[in-house]
């Protein structure tokens, strides 16, 4: 269903979606080691990839709204990505008991 609103509620829209995904990439990167870097590097990839993506459909005459709702189809890819739980199951160390004197 598409919707009525326009160009300026794509915009808004974007922004808010934007303003999630921003959220769960923060937390991922506050983790750190080898996932936060990947994550880092995906970002940076896929933002040049939207730019050039972006700049290609100008060229070839896509109105802003349809621009728009490209990078709201990415951004709401990467919210189900981010938003997926990802827990690392560690070993679980014993516990020493203690002996008792009685």
């Amino acid at each position: 269903m598409r919707s009525t609103h326009g160009y300026p509620h794509s915009l808004l829209m974007l922004a808010i979606e934007s303003n999630g995904v921003i959220g769960l990439r923060l937390m991922k990167l506050m983790h750190g080691g080898r996932r936060a870097r990947r994550e880092a590097e995906q970002m940076v990839t896929e933002k040049i990839h939207a730019a050039l993506e972006a700049g290609a459909s100008m060229m070839t005459g896509a109105t802003g709204d349809q621009i728009v709702r490209g990078y709201r189809r990415r951004v709401a890819a990467n919210a189900k990505r981010l938003g997926r739980l990802k827990t690392v199951r560690r070993k679980r160390r014993k516990r020493k008991t203690r002996s008792s004197f009685f």
